[in-house]
């Protein structure tokens, strides 16, 4: 029994099939978002939903029986144990306000298919092994914000409170600048000044809704300030500190596919032993078989000698 959930767990037909199936579980997820295709199809959903949730109990059992006398060494992997949880959250008795619960449960049923395809638990296994350093980066990054947040603020906020008037609103339309989002019109209308690129009617009526009438813009050109102020922003922060995210990453996604390696050879190297403990396991029993027989020949063969000379004894004494 184990050496067949082995061979069914190792088979890529069964992950393929898996594969199959979780895609399936998405799909039917998607078409329960629409009220009036679930309102009509309700049924119909409902079976298919049953159906897959039994196929992921099926699996999992499959693959801690294959387990052997270590059935718990499946709760070893963190990706089985995901599996195993969303299973058992979707059996769980919930209903009223924590039906999104469930929900939720089925809509992550979807993330079966990184534990399912190697090469997606390469990428999520880099994510959490550079969330450390992508820490310290994204502290760097907080700083470069800051300091051109307070710079954009003492030197653009009279021409431009829409964009500049305080610190915080200063940091979110740097934030919007290093996204490349439309950067140019930020340091054009600090360029030319506001009243002469950028700035309308609309624009004035939204400021007087914040408390800043149009008499308190101050339209100012900053064509070297505005340029070098935007350019150097963009080249420090576009350039370098998102770059230094990739970087990472990057770095995390090889440590990682060293780990992966590793432990699949291990893995390997674990089955392999497996197989070997089995097969010195029959050995042995079929060692003891044969000893076994041999000790019941040995027995009849003594047994026959004695009568043998029994024979030969009342032979010699007859005559």
């Amino acid at each position: 029994m184990v050496k067949i959930c082995r061979g069914i767990a190792d088979s890529q037909r069964f992950t393929n099939f898996i594969l199959g199936v979780i895609v399936l579980a998405g799909v039917v997820v998607g078409m329960q978002t629409y009220k009036e295709f679930e309102s009509e199809n309700h049924a119909l959903l409902s079976t298919l939903d049953t159906i897959i949730l039994w196929i992921f109990v099926l699996e999992a059992a499959i693959k801690i029986i294959s387990k052997g006398k270590r059935p718990l060494d499946y709760f070893k992997d963190p990706w089985n144990v995901f599996d195993f949880t969303i299973v058992v959250v979707c059996f769980l008795p919930i209903g009223g306000k924590f039906i999104p619960v469930l929900r939720l449960a089925r809509v992550l049923r979807v993330l079966k298919l990184v534990s399912a395809i190697p090469r997606l638990q390469i990428l999520v296994n880099a994510v959490l092994k550079s969330i450390p350093s992508i820490g310290y980066v994204f502290l760097l990054g907080i700083l470069h914000f800051y300091i051109y947040g307070c710079m954009a603020t003492f030197l653009f906020s009279d021409n431009d409170p829409v964009h500049f008037r305080n610190l915080q609103t200063s940091m979110l339309s740097l934030f919007r600048a290093v996204t490349l989002e439309d950067w140019t019109d930020l340091m054009y209308i600090n360029m030319y000044g506001s009243a002469n690129y950028g700035y309308d009617e609309s624009t004035y009526a939204a400021l007087a809704n914040i408390g800043i009438t149009e008499d308190k813009v101050v339209s100012t050109a900053s064509p070297l300030a505005a340029g070098a102020f935007f350019v150097s922003f963009i080249l420090t922060g576009a350039m370098i500190v998102l770059n230094l995210f990739v970087g990472v990453m990057l770095t995390g996604m090889d440590d990682a596919k060293k780990e992966t390696e590793i432990a699949e050879a291990a893995k390997r190297k674990e089955c392999e032993n497996l197989d070997i403990k089995e097969e010195l396991v029959q050995m042995e029993k079929q060692l003891q078989e044969m000893s076994q027989k041999l000790s019941q020949n040995l027995l009849v063969l003594s047994k026959k000698a004695d009568d043998n000379s029994e024979k030969i004894s009342k032979i010699i004494k007859s005559s």
